[in-house]
């Protein structure tokens, strides 16, 4: 694996792909609205990364989510490790060991299918998937946030 975190076609013939991670904040969508969303990018698991993977929101409690994505073949993983509400904040908790576990928990799940990373904010500003997206690309990641109707940022 290179530097610009690029890895070698699965063919063999040297074409390079670039790692690409989605982010994704459900808050305000309709369930039906948000796998439709997915599977308009072809995302394969949402990883979730809530302190709380709970909602007052229908359909994105962790059990619903992993009860009801699979139909749509879509998995579904939480890493605790990456929730925010962190003491001392979410910035200053990216330089432990447990959030380094927890990043290398996502880059492995990742880089086997098209993922895309879940909190409730719908943009990545007000959220703490920011921070995580900034340590990503650190290590080579293309890191894509999927705002509005299915907008890229």
């Amino acid at each position: 694996m290179g530097k610009e975190g690029r890895v070698q076609a699965p063919d063999g013939v040297g074409q390079l792909q670039v790692r690409k991670i989605y982010t994704i904040g459900y808050g305000g969508r309709k369930f039906e609205d948000f796998v439709r969303i997915l599977k308009n990018f072809g995302i394969e698991t949402v990883i979730d990364v809530r302190a709380f993977p709970t909602s007052k929101y229908p359909g994105f409690k962790r059990e619903e989510l992993e009860k009801n994505l699979p139909h749509f073949g879509i998995s579904y993983v939480r890493i605790e490790e990456l929730g925010g509400y962190r003491k001392g904040g979410y910035e200053a908790y990216t330089q432990t060991e447990e959030f380094g576990q927890g990043l290398e928990k996502l880059e492995e799940l990742a880089r086997q299918k098209l993922s895309v990373l879940m909190c409730l904010e719908g943009y990545p500003s007000g959220c703490h998937r920011r921070f995580i997206a900034r340590e990503l690309r650190k290590r080579g990641w293309q890191v894509l946030h999927i705002v509005g109707k299915g907008r890229l940022l």
